[in-house]
């Protein structure tokens, strides 16, 4: 099964820019954790959402071209794969076709309660599919 792609819209603000014009690279990590929070929340039912927090490990990410003020992006994330106690997420960003970033990163789950490390349960992975394809 594929998984479910989830978008996000971003509209640039000026708060968003860095001293050259163009979205602060920090920034750019800000709407991956925009989209990812926002993808969770849609998928995940209440009951299981309750129980899991999440934390990173490693972001990677890849720059393409700018962004600048105005511009209506769009962020696209999915959930590779759930492994043990981690999740890999990767996502793109597009200012309309043009692609401006890939990024990926590496969650670890914890449990809600005492934010020790959670193993993902196995079922969780279905949620983050097409369930159309």
């Amino acid at each position: 099964m594929k998984p479910s792609v989830f978008k996000l819209p971003i509209f640039v603000l000026e708060s968003d820019l860095d001293e050259l014009h163009h979205v602060n690279n920090i920034v750019y990590l800000r709407y991956l954790q925009e989209a990812a929070i926002a993808h969770w929340y849609s998928r995940a039912p209440q009951h299981i959402a309750e129980v899991y927090r999440w934390v990173v490990r490693q972001h990677q990410i890849t720059y393409f071209q700018p962004a600048f003020l105005g511009e209506e992006l769009t962020v696209s994330t999915w959930v590779e794969e759930f492994k043990g106690v981690t999740s890999l997420r990767r996502y793109e960003i597009h200012r309309g076709e043009t692609r401006l970033v890939e990024a990926s990163t590496t969650w670890i789950s914890l449990d809600a309660q005492s934010l020790r490390p959670k193993r993902i349960a196995e079922d969780l992975m279905p949620y983050f599919q097409d369930q159309s394809s």
